[in-house]
């Protein structure tokens, strides 16, 4: 029980440090639209949905590898008293890192 609320704890932790990545990685490209008088949605909202279309694009993309490769994945993995799917752990962690791997990539483009 006190490993699921660990992990629990540190997967809502990189939820919410990635959220606040793409928030300022957003902020820092988006120019101001306000002189039209349209709606706006929140950065919060705008990084949110970024990371679910992130994320779930990783894990289509690893779903139809998988299956042109004709991989054999176990259905769950299990991590302490948690049990979750192999593919989408995967997606879920690499959308959470993306933006912090941009932020390198864009470093080292800059040197």
């Amino acid at each position: 029980m006190t490993g699921s609320l660990v992990f629990g704890a540190a997967v809502l932790l990189l939820v919410i440090i990635s959220v606040r990545e793409r928030i300022r990685q957003r902020l820092y490209r988006e120019k101001d639209w306000s002189f039209i008088g349209e709606g706006k949605a929140s950065p919060l909202s705008e990084a949110l949905t970024n990371l679910i279309g992130v994320a779930g694009g990783i894990y289509l993309t690893l779903v139809v590898l998988t299956e042109f490769l004709e991989l054999q994945l176990p259905e769950l993995i299990h991590l302490g008293g948690i049990s979750l799917e192999p593919l989408a752990a995967v997606s879920i962690f690499t959308a959470l890192v993306q933006p912090y791997l941009q932020r390198v990539l864009n470093a080292w483009r800059r040197l």
